[in-house]
């Protein structure tokens, strides 16, 4: 009785993936930096790259410096898991977050 009852349970636990429950970002065809790299940076790195921030050494508040800081950000954001020096501390990007930043690169960096 307790298998099949526990057979029952099992088979309504739904399994999702990272990409299905983190935020899905849509790369558009041209990328800039305010319409859609902006709001990335903001939502996952400000807190730390910011004058106030733990990072404020390194901040990522303007266009100038997240597009001078362009390589490094990819590098560190793109690093596996367990990195001590991957970014965000304490979580990762969406795959798609990702691509948009990294096509903001290949597309010549644009502000707007």
């Amino acid at each position: 009785v307790i298998i099949v009852i526990s057979l029952v349970f099992l088979q309504q636990c739904e399994s999702r993936t990272y990409e299905e429950i983190s935020e899905t970002v849509i790369v558009p065809n041209l990328v800039k930096y305010d319409s859609d790299v902006k709001p990335i940076i903001q939502n996952n790195c400000i807190s730390c790259h910011a004058v106030s921030g733990a990072a404020a050494y390194y901040p990522l508040t303007t266009y100038a410096e997240t597009k001078n800081a362009i390589n490094n950000i990819i590098d560190r954001i793109e690093r596996p898991s367990g990195d001590l020096s991957k970014m965000p501390q304490g979580g990762t990007l969406s795959q798609s977050q990702i691509d948009v930043i990294k096509k903001w690169k290949t597309d010549g960096l644009l502000e707007n």
